[in-house]
């Protein structure tokens, strides 16, 4: 692909194609998502659930996904990492958990499958992401992050690092994987991507 062809796929091109496959979707992960809504409200707490993050350009957004979490997970995290240093120098080094008390049976379940992402599919269709870009971050962690190609993209559900060693770097590592996508950025890129992601859900790796 020429100069000229990535810059009209990056500028047009991406917007479309993420248009065309969430309406090709849609009726099936409505299916999904709504059987495993119906599952997640076992517990009586509503089964969706949004967080603040960041977007193109800094802009702020409110990202779906289903909730894989108790109801007062910022309070577990809280006490949980107040009592365990160990744990807090990996929430501090990855911004993650391997053993993470927060999150519920079932919600291991759709989080390993990656099933949780699917209501991010409707911030795809408002434009706030993109199918393949780099995770969102948090709004706390921007001061964290230490790339600055993130900003010039949509974040997107899946991407470089979400199909690659995703559970096994820290934080800052994933700046370079955003930093190798934006570079690489195209159409043939995206699709390879998109068939990456689906040998990853199968494989149920994800926490």
């Amino acid at each position: 692909m020429s100069i000229s062809e990535s810059g009209v796929y990056r500028t047009q091109g991406k917007r479309v194609l993420d248009v065309m496959i969430v309406l090709l979707l849609a009726l099936p992960v409505l299916l999904v998502t709504a059987v495993l809504a119906l599952c997640i409200m076992a517990d009586g707490k509503s089964p969706f659930y949004t967080q603040s993050r960041v977007g193109l350009n800094g802009r702020v957004f409110r990202m779906w996904k289903l909730r894989s979490m108790v109801a007062d997970a910022d309070e577990v995290l809280s006490a949980y990492l107040a009592a365990n240093p160990e744990a807090k120098a990996e929430w501090d080094r990855d911004q993650k958990l391997k053993n993470d008390p927060r999150i519920t049976k079932f919600g291991r379940l759709i989080r390993m499958t990656s099933l949780d992402e699917l209501p991010q599919l409707l911030n795809v269709l408002t434009g706030e992401m993109s199918l393949v870009g780099p995770r969102p971050i948090m709004c706390s962690q921007r001061a964290l992050y230490p790339g600055t190609e993130y900003y010039a993209m949509r974040p997107g559900i899946t991407g470089y690092w979400q199909t690659s060693i995703r559970n096994e770097s820290s934080f800052r590592q994933r700046a370079s994987y955003d930093a190798d996508y934006y570079a690489d950025l195209s159409l043939r890129t995206d699709l390879k991507v998109i068939a990456r992601t689906f040998a990853v859900v199968l494989k149920a790796t994800g926490h």
